[in-house]
């Protein structure tokens, strides 16, 4: 935000922000009262309905974006639109508002996932159609939409915890929507449980940082940011950055992204594609100034993001579920945005943010019509030759593979990615001088990978013979236009959306780059290891490391159709680690699950139940009959005994009263 330099030069009440949010949480409430009361309804006047509602929902929510947004462009640089609601909690002099606020990074953010949420919204209008959930689905994708939208919209950290929390409620109810199967369900659980271990660690940050600030507005944060020591903002910012691991699903945290394939394909897109993963890397941008002051931090931020990123790509190299091979490539693409954020490139990291959510979006929406057409078949070893029977579908995944590839130079992958490896090799770092060449490389041949993984995925569903049922084969055609549409207008988008920001080294103006400045500015660390005039040599660099991927995935399975025999042997059980993915699962079944299962049996076994339960039982009786035993000593059986103890009943009565 730059508030260091200049001040805000305006800070404008705009009243029609609120219609961004409200619109989908309206679509909400009114497909669950249609779900709760509209049973007696025909089935398609209430489908008719679920789509009306759902989708025009969405798209009004990006046509308010869209609106918001080029009045934003009128206004002078550095100007911030609010709308204030009201005082959400007030306890003495502390008081935090649910006021909503929009400036170059949140504009940004906030058209992108309207306009590709709207577009998922569509397609899920015929990717659902016949499903007895319908309704409650996209009464689900609403509250999602909404709960993203707080998230971004947030003008203080509480405000956005509030839509932190909830795209992680949405997304259990989601990815877990098919809930009578026990395998999906159990996914959504994991889902919420890895997430709410992130969480702690978001909740840690925040306790720690209002501490020391005593407020959690981002204005009055950044205004205040030399209270803080590059101490506390190391510990700050690592707590933040764990909760962002859990949200955008990096090492250690990543798990849960590839079981939550479990969920109805267009969730995958919505998702995992341009909304809650993304959260995290958002998180990080939007704590920018703080960062900053934490080197440390914002090593370790680029550290993790490029090894998640590798390790990511080495296990899609073995999927064989069409799904979970984009589920990984996502996890890998998301250490990239970590490592532009991790180098001080926050521009870079959103540039590829929104790239990526254009391409991987179009690449899952197109899996699932490839599964649709399949009848449910998601196992790439059982497809193979849909090139010319499903054409549509074919140029969509097609235009997804071209820019996350970034073969082709005018692919929205090939600048977004290029621009963080050239920030990544420049960026001097304070802490480790040589980490700029590991960081580097690193990545490049993680882009390699890439493109390996995703030529193989491609080649083999759509080259060669096809290898599943022959009677679905026999009775194949496209997906109907309701679905086909939004995947072509994403591919297309997938396309152009290099263009937002081409480097000016190629003659570029980087207008996406210049329109977030005002917020980066301050936090951008001057890339001196390696002059500007090299960065188109290391464009062809990368060029060439994805053709080389490409080729050698089509040599390998569009010519071969097989991995040579001594390239399996150059590591040992290899190939198996890869396909069991690390065995890291089965790591965390012992060391984490199996651990807290036997400690809470222990805790309920051995504490409560046999110490707080049944010895405070146990000791209840033996009380109970001790005092019996003592009172069974007055019980002589003689009168004046008895009358003796009234006596001296009333006498002690009476003396409590006069007293």
């Amino acid at each position: 935000m730059g508030l260091d330099s200049f001040q805000y030069k305006s800070l404008i009440q705009f009243d029609w922000i609120w219609v961004i949010v409200a619109a989908p949480l309206l679509g909400a409430v009114v497909n669950g009262l249609l779900v709760l009361f509209g049973a007696r309804l025909k089935r398609s006047f209430a489908e008719i309905l679920y789509t009306t509602v759902g989708c025009g929902a969405a798209f009004l929510s990006f046509l308010a974006a869209w609106f918001t947004f080029q009045h934003f462009r009128t206004l002078p640089e550095g100007s911030v639109l609010t709308q204030e609601l009201f005082n959400w909690i007030e306890s003495g002099l502390f008081h935090v508002n649910m006021n909503f606020e929009l400036d170059a990074l949140s504009m940004s953010m906030v058209v992108f996932i309207t306009f590709v949420s709207s577009l998922i919204h569509l397609y899920s209008a015929g990717y659902m159609k016949d499903d007895p959930g319908f309704g409650r689905y996209f009464s689900y994708l609403n509250l999602f939409l909404f709960s993203m939208l707080v998230l971004i919209m947030a003008q203080n950290l509480l405000v956005l915890f509030l839509g932190w929390e909830g795209v992680g409620f949405c997304s259990y109810l989601l990815i877990g929507f098919w809930f009578e199967d026990m395998a999906k369900a159990n996914a959504g659980k994991k889902a919420i449980i890895v997430n709410r271990i992130g969480d702690a660690g978001f909740l840690a940050g925040l306790l720690i940082l209002f501490a020391l600030a005593g407020t959690f507005n981002f204005n009055e944060l950044q205004l205040g940011k030399h209270a803080f020591t590059e101490l506390s903002a190391t510990v700050i910012c690592l707590c933040f950055f764990f909760g962002a691991a859990g949200k955008s699903a990096q090492i250690p945290l990543y798990v849960w992204l590839p079981d939550a394939m479990a969920g109805p394909t267009p969730v995958s897109a919505l998702i995992h594609a341009a909304t809650m993963v993304t959260a995290g890397v958002y998180l990080v941008a939007r704590l920018n100034f703080l960062f900053v002051l934490a080197p440390w931090a914002s090593m370790t931020v680029a550290v993790i993001g490029v090894l998640t990123a590798l390790f990511a790509a080495t296990l899609a190299l073995a999927q064989n579920d069409i799904k979970k091979v984009l589920a990984y490539s996502t996890i890998s693409q998301l250490g990239f945005m970590f490592l532009g954020a991790g180098v001080s490139a926050y521009g870079a990291g959103l540039f590829h943010l929104i790239t990526h959510g254009f391409f991987k979006a179009c690449l899952f929406l197109s899996a699932g019509s490839v599964i649709h057409v399949l009848k449910g078949e998601q196992d790439i070893r059982k497809m193979g030759g849909l090139l010319k029977h499903i054409p549509l579908t074919s140029i969509s995944f097609f235009l997804g593979w071209a820019a996350i590839t970034g073969v082709l130079p005018f692919c929205g992958g090939f600048f977004s990615k290029d621009e963080i490896l050239w920030r990544a090799l420049a960026t001097p770092n304070p802490v480790v001088p040589f980490l700029p060449e590991v960081l580097y490389f690193t990545a490049l041949f993680t882009a390699f990978l890439t493109a390996f993984y995703m030529t193989r995925l491609f080649v083999t569903v759509f080259f060669g013979e096809y290898r599943g049922d022959r009677e679905i084969f026999e009775h194949l055609h496209d997906s109907p236009l309701v679905m086909t549409i939004p995947m072509l207008l994403l591919g297309i988008g997938s396309l152009i959306s290099g263009w937002l920001s081409v480097p000016e080294a190629i003659g570029g103006g980087n207008s996406l780059g210049k329109f977030v400045d005002p917020i980066f500015h301050l936090s951008t660390l001057e890339a001196t290891n390696v002059s500007s005039k090299l960065e188109p040599i290391l464009m062809l660099l990368s060029l060439l490391v994805a053709a080389l991927g490409v080729l050698a995935a089509w040599y390998v399975y569009g010519w071969k159709h097989t991995i040579s025999p001594w390239l399996l042997k150059l590591i040992p059980g290899g190939k198996k680690a890869v396909e069991e993915k690390y065995y890291v699962d089965e790591l965390y079944d012992v060391m984490v699950v199996r651990a807290v299962k036997g400690f809470a049996h222990w805790v309920s076994d051995r504490l409560v139940e046999q110490i707080l339960i049944n010895r405070f039982l146990e000791l209840t009786t033996q009380g109970v009959y001790g005092v019996a035993k003592l009172l069974k000593k007055t019980q002589v059986g003689m009168v004046r005994a008895y009358l003796a103890y009234v006596v001296a009943g009333a006498a002690l009565l009476i003396y409590l009263i006069l007293h």
